[in-house]
């Protein structure tokens, strides 16, 4: 009688609980199916990207391989100029140029950015190269010509003989976000069509490569794997619109070790637009001198903020002196982008041309002004420089070019144009002179330059050097 007792038992809770299961699945199905009046059921099918909250690449690959060119470049003397972009944390000693008896070949890739046959690419892939070949992703091959190359963008654009060839549009590098998915597609180790991913992982990034106090360097910093051969090719968005071209990679040993660095295609559209136009790219200045704050400087002027740009001086007739920048102001936002370091600034003006109009908004004495402000061109910038020429202890002064800083490898400096009798001229100083700081305080701005030579009295301590590199000490008594 127990046995048959527990035998029922048994199947009672078995029942018990299929009934149960049924009565939870037929509720389940009752929420699952019914619904409030009005709310129509929307089919869902099912995506394996976005069931796992994956980015699907394949669109932005399939557009990006068939515009992204290889390119041969052919030299007679090997130019160092390429190995720097792959090297450049190698401080190491230099070797030479050497000549060849034979052509020396170098792989770089490009992008195309017009039906007609246009490739931009950077300028180290193809500068001082005696013969230049592209392959396109479906094996056709060309010889290219070279329109125009730009050493302080390190941009150049070539030109195919070919219609109706697959191109990039072009994004905007403005609206690229620290975080977002991008592609880098280009050529590494001469393996054609390879396509990388990675994010964005900083902006503005200014690396110290080009070499140029004019160079323009505001690199978006990307982890996709870059190396040799890549050079000149695609940073796209996950829609396949060209946000970027690929320059240079963080190494100590040439190859990719983690970040890559590429140049902002806001820049890319001006110079490209400039050299089918003009063939050389018409720059714009905004006439000031300026430094970046930190917070030693903060503390120096009593900022609590160190957001912008500090004005030190501003060039006479240029561009910030027409608008009313002064000396002391701080530029905090240009056409309402805010602007806190050198990259972002030469970035903005960069990508704009001469006569454009922008609003610039400072910060003076605490409070804010928008000041309205047309940029100017390169020859409107060079009458500028010259007619801020001091004439201090009878000595004439100017403010050096762009061109001999980054000769000299200087950021600032007034060279002595001319001398007369007095006290200069009687310590020894000739004709030629760069002043780059008096009592060991650096002479940046024509205000220094007044504070630290008229008025003083007692010695003080010049330090320069002269155009052939020699540095020099004079101490005068004033």
């Amino acid at each position: 009688m127990k046995r048959i007792a527990g035998i029922f038992l048994i199947a009672f809770l078995g029942g018990a609980v299929s009934l149960g299961l049924y009565k939870a699945f037929e509720k389940k199905q009752y929420y699952l199916n019914s619904r409030p009046e009005g709310i129509p059921i929307r089919q869902v099918s099912y995506n394996p990207s976005a069931a796992f909250n994956q980015p699907d690449f394949e669109a932005a690959a399939s557009v990006s391989i068939h515009a992204v060119v290889h390119i041969k470049s052919e030299f007679q003397k090997k130019s160092l100029v390429y190995d720097d972009f792959f090297e450049f944390f190698n401080f190491g000693g230099r070797p030479q140029p050497r000549e060849y008896s034979t052509p020396y070949t170098a792989m770089g890739s490009g992008v195309i950015v017009a039906q007609d046959g246009y490739i931009v690419t950077n300028n180290h892939v193809v500068q001082d190269a005696t013969d230049v070949t592209v392959t396109l992703n479906d094996k056709r091959e060309y010889k290219a010509r070279i329109v125009a190359t730009d050493p302080s963008t390190d941009l150049a654009l070539i030109k195919i003989e070919e219609q109706s060839l697959p191109f990039l549009t072009y994004g905007n590098s403005d609206d690229v976000r620290i975080g977002e998915w991008v592609l880098a597609v280009g050529n590494p180790f001469n393996l054609t069509s390879t396509v990388t991913a990675g994010i964005i992982s900083a902006k503005a990034r200014n690396i110290n490569i080009l070499g140029s106090q004019g160079a323009i360097e505001s690199f978006l910093q990307t982890d996709a794997a870059v190396n040799p051969g890549n050079s000149g090719g695609a940073l796209v968005n996950t829609r396949g619109e060209l946000i970027g071209i690929n320059a240079a990679i963080a190494s100590g040993t040439g190859y990719y070790t983690g970040y890559s660095f590429a140049i902002p295609v806001n820049i890319v559209r001006k110079v490209v637009g400039d050299f089918m136009k003009y063939g050389k790219i018409k720059r714009a200045y905004i006439g000031i001198f300026y430094r970046e704050i930190d917070d030693q400087f903060a503390k120096e002027k009593g900022f609590t903020d160190l957001r912008g740009i500090y004005v030190d001086d501003v060039a006479e007739g240029g561009s910030a002196a027409l608008a009313g920048l002064k000396s002391g102001d701080v530029i905090i936002r240009i056409d309402n982008i805010p602007v806190n370091g050198k990259a972002e600034l030469m970035e903005l003006v960069a990508q704009k041309n001469p006569g454009d109009n922008v609003t610039v908004v400072v910060n003076r004495e605490g409070k804010e002004y928008e000041l309205p402000l047309t940029l100017q061109s390169e020859e409107t910038k060079l009458v500028a420089e010259k007619n801020s020429k001091q004439v201090i202890q009878g000595a004439t002064f100017e403010v050096l070019s762009d061109n001999e800083k980054a000769r000299l490898n200087v950021d600032y400096g007034f060279k002595i144009t001319s001398l007369t009798n007095g006290k200069l001229k009687n310590a020894g100083i000739s004709a030629g002179f760069i002043v780059l700081s008096v009592d060991r305080k650096p002479v940046r701005t024509t205000q220094d330059l007044k504070e630290l030579l008229s008025n003083r009295q007692g010695g003080v301590l010049i330090e320069g050097l002269y155009p052939n590199g020699l540095r020099a000490y004079y101490g005068i008594g004033l």
